[in-house]
């Protein structure tokens, strides 16, 4: 309960923080007498248990809980990412860039790979053909 106040209030309504009050309260009562439920060792193991048992459409809130849990890392790590490559994009030269075109050189960091499959010669083609200019490329 503490995890859901703190870290995902708005992925839980009222009705939903009730409910799985009492989950986790037949969730102690029920779990913890069964011998497979003590040879799990870890919060993934704990969702495939849920899932394997079909403990799930009684427990889908606890197992919601569980799966937020194994996303927080990864939350973190791309967050973490993306901030780390915002300082490396957004120098002093472009430090009064709108976001509408920060966002396309960030996209290009985030997807080097695929950038570096696009020729030169086709961004070009396709500037050129996006609109009549005045003056010939």
């Amino acid at each position: 309960m503490k995890l859901v106040e703190k870290f995902y209030p708005e992925d839980f309504n009222e009705q939903e923080k009730v409910v799985l009050k009492i989950q986790l309260q037949h969730y102690e009562i029920d779990f913890v007498q069964h011998a497979d439920y003590k040879l799990l060792t870890s919060v993934s193991e704990l969702c495939q248990w849920l899932i394997k048992t079909r403990r799930i459409t009684n427990f889908h809130l606890i197992y919601r809980v569980a799966s937020l849990v194994l996303t927080l890392p990864v939350s973190i790590a791309t967050t973490e990412r993306s901030f780390s490559a915002m300082n490396l994009i957004k120098t002093k030269l472009r430090n009064k860039m709108e976001d509408e075109f920060l966002n396309d050189p960030l996209v290009l960091h985030f997807e080097r790979e695929l950038a570096e499959k696009i020729s030169l010669e086709t961004v070009v083609q396709d500037f050129k053909n996006a609109k009549d200019r005045r003056v010939p490329l």
